[in-house]
């Protein structure tokens, strides 16, 4: 298997800063993250997936994201860290989910079929053994949704094909990072065993 073909060719991954709640479950346009971009393509590529999609409708978080994202494919970040240059090569910048549907569906020729995830569990909830096991159908590209702030609005979870169990630790504290989260998720689904 050479370096640059994906392994899950059919999988890509989204954070989406819109619409998401924040605390007073109010709904809202997250930051982007300096951390998210880099952290989050990392896993993206490790991992094997087509792309990475970066999704905010603030024009101003989209420039951030691309000026980050060219300093290392294009600037002098590209020859100082050829890792992370090939990383940063799967994040592609987009201003709404259905943007992200469309480059998928031109691209495989299919309407992708949209995992949410979240922190709270959901009665409909696949276990991530049964997801796995979706994935294995080459033929049908998947987008794994991942939301920041205080997680995606049920708009979003109504407009899934399938919501993920949640990460559950040892208490009944359960708020990790989102970088945090799609790396277990991604190990969870993806990862050799």
């Amino acid at each position: 298997m050479t370096d640059n073909l994906p392994t899950a060719p059919n999988v890509s991954i989204a954070l989406l800063h819109y619409p998401v709640y924040d605390k007073n479950q109010q709904v809202v346009a997250t930051a982007v993250t300096n951390l998210d971009l880099h952290d989050i393509a990392r896993s993206a590529k490790t991992f094997g997936l087509y792309r990475y999609y970066v999704i905010t409708p603030v024009a101003e978080q989209r420039t951030l994201s691309e000026r980050i994202r060219s300093h290392w494919l294009d600037g002098w970040g590209a020859t100082y860290n050829p890792k992370r240059k090939a990383a940063l090569e799967l994040m592609q910048v987009v201003d709404s989910l259905d943007m992200a549907l469309d480059d998928l569906e031109k691209s495989h020729g299919k309407r992708a079929k949209i995992v949410v995830t979240g922190a709270q569990g959901r009665a409909n909830s696949i276990s991530s053994a049964q997801l796995g096991e979706l994935f294995r159908d080459a033929a049908q590209p998947y987008l794994l949704l991942f939301g920041t702030g205080w997680g995606m609005t049920e708009e979003i979870f109504n407009r899934a094909d399938y919501v993920l169990e949640p990460i559950k630790g040892r208490g009944t504290y359960n708020h990790l990072s989102v970088r945090s989260a799609a790396a277990i998720i991604l190990d969870r689904l993806l990862g050799e065993r």
